[in-house]
């Protein structure tokens, strides 16, 4: 039988280790869903402009992570990203949001008017960058949606929504690994299966 000082001695350990384990870095599966327009086989694959969103806060540079991610993963489909200009364009939202203890998500803190684009809603305040609260335990929720529309039709041809949950003293929590996990994510597969949600490891 443990004595009373051996007793005494793992209970005070007790929160300690629980507190340990409660700290540890994780990250979560990241969830996609896309939709695409049947024009999308039609249009080429040339050069495409990546911006921020209309509506996002396009100042500062909270968003530069995601657009470079999403350009890096548009030249490897074969297109030819540019600052301004070409036949199409891609918009791209980026938010955070701290999940509750329930699993819901709080509204994102955001820098930006934030909305709503596309056909299902996949608008995310902007909230790169901001401590949330809640020290290194607390979990948040990381979402990007990029629009590809046709520059001079503006018809949507294709877009998409991408987000993952992660301890803010995870890896992947930080923004530029955060912006890649997402892209490679939300491009992997593309066009990807119109309408269907799936899970990326």
């Amino acid at each position: 039988m443990p004595s009373t000082i051996t007793r005494i001695a793992l209970a005070l350990s007790a929160p300690f280790a629980l507190a340990a384990c409660a700290s540890a870095p994780w990250a979560g599966p990241t969830e996609i869903t896309r939709f695409s327009a049947q024009t999308l086989d039609e249009a080429p694959r040339g050069r495409i402009a990546v911006t921020i969103a209309p509506g996002e806060e396009a100042g500062g540079l909270a968003m530069q992570p995601y657009i470079d991610a999403v350009t890096r993963e548009l030249a490897a489909l074969g297109y030819d990203p540019v600052a301004t200009g070409g036949s199409q364009v891609a918009e791209v939202r980026a938010g955070r949001g701290a999940l509750l203890a329930d699993g819901s998500r709080r509204s994102p803190v955001s820098v930006g008017v934030g909305g709503s684009t596309g056909t299902y809603g996949s608008g995310v305040g902007v909230g790169i960058g901001i401590n949330l609260g809640g020290g290194p335990r607390e979990t948040v929720d990381t979402s990007m949606a990029v629009v590809i529309r046709d520059m001079d039709t503006r018809e949507v041809l294709w877009e998409g929504r991408a987000s993952f949950a992660a301890t803010t003293n995870a890896d992947e929590y930080e923004a530029r690994n955060a912006a890649d996990k997402l892209a490679s994510a939300l491009f992997a597969g593309f066009p990807g299966n119109s309408g269907e949600t799936i899970e990326v490891e």
